[in-house]
């Protein structure tokens, strides 16, 4: 099998089938993350955020994961070999693409509700899928979750934006330390 130029990388073989269409990147998302859900597990490692996209060199199905003390390269690599291996097997017609592993690093992603009450107190910014009070992306401090929706402190208000309508959420400039103690707002 080739491998891109990063130990963390590597890409199908020439001869496999076109790419998969749009409505069966979900499908290769949720099988991927459930894959390399069980093989980070075993080796003590969160797995973050998984993304099946479309970039300049064509299909990249990206990985991020993260531990105590920060990822290595050397983790990186060998979630990359052992996946790599896996997703043959269980993902065969998916067409050629890039697999990238790689640290979350300061900006990152939020995927599951569990993140947005995990990081409370940190600056992050969300976009939607549509515009909320003429508005797409938004900018604060998380105050966690209330029912259904993710609570932003932007200033003296705080904004309640539905999990549903969430297209992108991430950490901005992450630090270990929390930004503000957000701990009262989280009931507006």
């Amino acid at each position: 099998m080739a491998r891109s130029n990063s130990p963390s990388g590597r890409h199908r073989p020439a001869a496999a089938a076109r790419p998969a269409p749009a409505a069966d990147e979900r499908n290769v998302v949720a099988t991927a993350q459930a894959l390399a859900e069980a093989l980070c597990d075993a080796q003590g490692l969160e797995l973050v955020h998984v993304e099946f996209l479309r970039d300049r060199g064509g299909r990249v199905l990206r990985l991020f994961i993260d531990k105590t003390g920060g990822v290595t390269l050397e983790d990186c690599a060998a979630v990359s070999r052992e996946l790599g291996d896996v997703l043959d097997v269980h993902l065969p017609d998916i067409g050629r693409y890039h697999l990238e592993v790689s640290s979350p690093g300061v900006n990152r992603p939020l995927a599951r509700e569990r993140d947005f009450d995990r990081f409370k107190g940190h600056a992050a910014r969300i976009r939607t899928l549509r515009p909320i009070d003429g508005q797409r992306t938004f900018t604060g401090i998380l105050a966690g979750v209330s029912g259904r929706a993710v609570l932003l402190a932007r200033g003296e208000s705080t904004v309640a934006l539905p999990i549903e309508d969430i297209a992108k959420a991430q950490l901005v400039n992450y630090m270990e330390i929390p930004h503000a103690d957000v701990g009262n707002q989280t009931g507006r």
